[in-house]
């Protein structure tokens, strides 16, 4: 079963986003912010990372460059899924390494379906 870690500050989302993917067959942890999500990926090296960009202590852009940075994490896929859904969001989340950019409110089988097709690579 795939391992996937949902970053994500919003109680809201984060549940509604495991849920999804818990659904579709998967295994979720979660992390509430990005020092937090470093720590785990450190821990337990997930499949793939679901990403939201704007949280406390340390913001996705960051948390996906230190992911695609290191040599034991840069081939684990990022999903970045934010409320910031301009153009250039876009563009400055692949621009950090995102493999995948989601804006929200997005709908479940976008999600469901980018993460599956990522994880069969």
């Amino acid at each position: 079963m795939s391992k996937v870690l949902v970053v994500e500050d919003s109680v809201t989302q984060r549940e509604m986003i495991t849920d999804l993917l818990k659904d579709s067959g998967l295994s979720v942890s979660v992390a509430t912010d990005g020092v937090e999500a470093l720590e785990r990926i450190q821990g337990h090296r997930p499949d793939l990372v679901v990403l939201d960009i704007v949280m406390p202590r340390m913001n996705g852009y960051e948390v996906c460059r230190r992911i695609k940075a290191d040599p034991k994490t840069q081939s684990v896929p990022v999903v970045m899924c934010s409320s910031k859904g301009e153009e250039f969001d876009r563009y400055w989340g692949m621009k950090q390494g995102a493999d995948a950019y989601i804006a929200k409110p997005f709908e479940p089988q976008e999600l469901v379906g980018t993460v599956k097709q990522l994880l069969r690579g």
